[in-house]
């Protein structure tokens, strides 16, 4: 089956920390991905892929700041992948 190509309409802004940029940027090299946006989709895509009801963060009555991109499971994961030699030790 042909790829596709979708038109992209819809505009998403959305704010991040110096600290979430950089962990999606290092994710984006890592998976040598073409751009930020590119990189954004794909961990999206596996994102949606990936969740479960049981995954799902208890929404009721959070504000958007207590969201977060990074936390010390996805630095481990990112460290991994920058430092495989470090794994094996």
């Amino acid at each position: 089956m042909p790829h596709r190509q979708l038109k992209r309409s819809e505009k998403l802004q959305l704010l991040l920390n110096e600290e979430e940029l950089k962990t999606i940027d290092d994710w984006r090299f890592i998976h040598r991905l073409p751009s930020r946006a590119a990189a954004l989709r794909e961990l999206l895509r596996r994102g949606l892929l990936a969740t479960t009801e049981d995954d799902q963060p208890n929404a009721d009555n959070a504000s958007t700041s207590e969201f977060h991109v990074v936390d010390s499971q996805v630095k481990d994961i990112l460290d991994a992948a920058e430092n495989p030699k470090k794994q094996r030790s």
